[in-house]
């Protein structure tokens, strides 16, 4: 039984400190960029040594990929399909709640956004795969909810490869502009989310109600 306790704590120690290098390397990346940041300013501002650095990652690149596996699961579960049940909320709020957590999300992970944009292209082989393959799954979700919002009548027909690619980009677009390149500014998420929902549902015309 006792046995038992020191292995727990043990083990809760090792996550703990492993948890610890992961939030330390986030500010650090976060105030001197990926590349300009190295293993010795890691473990210098987590006050571990560099051994114990190499207990839980083989390099620098290795903590940024579980940061992105674990920003990337986080966008992942935001990504849900509309309820078109009795009783269901309007659809374009259900979207505009969507949005919002994808939003909400990246703010939340600003620091690790920001290396996203601009220094993730070409960063490192396995960074570039993880973010074709997120990209993908999404686009691929989107033409799939709507060729079936098209086969329940909610929308109009439409070229469902190039209206995700449009989506997926007004959101991509929106989180660099004005969460990475406006940093000083204030991100109002309710804000960008109505716009994206309304320019992506209603487009830029004026509405003019049916007769």
């Amino acid at each position: 039984m006792k046995e038992d306790g020191r292995t727990e704590r043990a083990s809760r120690s090792r996550e703990q400190k492993r948890a610890h290098i992961l939030s330390t390397a986030i500010r650090v990346f976060g105030k001197k960029g990926f590349h300009q940041t190295s293993i010795a300013d890691i473990v210098d501002e987590a006050g571990v040594a560099r051994g114990t650095f190499y207990l839980y990652f083989e390099s620098k690149s290795a903590v940024f990929l579980e940061l992105l596996d674990q920003l990337l699961l986080h966008l992942r579960q935001n990504v849900v399909g509309v309820d078109v049940g009795a009783g269901a909320r309007p659809i374009d709020e259900q979207l505009l709640d969507t949005v919002r957590r994808i939003l909400r999300t990246a703010e939340n992970n600003r620091s690790l956004a920001t290396i996203l944009f601009r220094e993730a292209v070409g960063l490192d082989a396995d960074v570039d795969r993880k973010l074709r393959e997120f990209y993908g799954s999404i686009h691929l979700f989107l033409v799939g909810s709507f060729s079936e919002g098209e086969r329940l009548g909610l929308t109009r027909p439409l070229d469902t490869e190039a209206t995700a690619s449009c989506i997926l980009g007004s959101i991509k677009q929106v989180i660099e502009q004005h969460l990475v390149v406006d940093a000083d500014a204030v991100f109002d998420i309710d804000r960008f989310a109505s716009a994206i929902v309304s320019y992506n549902i209603r487009g830029l015309m004026p509405h003019t109600p049916s007769n």
